[in-house]
């Protein structure tokens, strides 16, 4: 793999990520500017720091199914290389079911 071409993504997400949080101060600044009632601003950090909150619950939960799918197919000894429909069925049911998992753990928690 041409590791040449990871410096062209990481640029990418790097602005992407840096206009999504400029947006984001923007979006506060203007709440703050136009005298919002403090409940109304209160409320929306709340809910922006449950979302974060969220994500990294979410992510954590998939990416522990999808070591899981990983593991199970190191332990089948499938081929990497031949890219067969089980290895492929493995990932994508472990993404499903950390996906599911999130939503019954979120839906407990709130």
């Amino acid at each position: 793999m041409d590791l040449g071409i990871l410096i062209p993504i990481s640029l990418f997400v790097c602005i992407a990520y840096a206009i999504k949080v400029c947006v984001d101060a923007m979006v506060r600044r203007r709440m703050v500017d136009a005298a919002v009632s403090p409940d109304l601003i209160d409320l929306v950090l709340r809910d922006e720091r449950l979302r974060r909150y969220h994500s990294a619950l979410r992510w954590g939960i998939v990416l522990i199914f999808l070591s899981l799918g990983f593991g199970l197919v190191q332990w089948f000894g499938w081929n990497w290389k031949e890219g067969t429909p089980g290895i492929i069925a493995v990932l994508a049911g472990a993404t499903g079911l950390g996906n599911l998992m999130f939503f019954v753990i979120a839906r407990r928690l709130t």
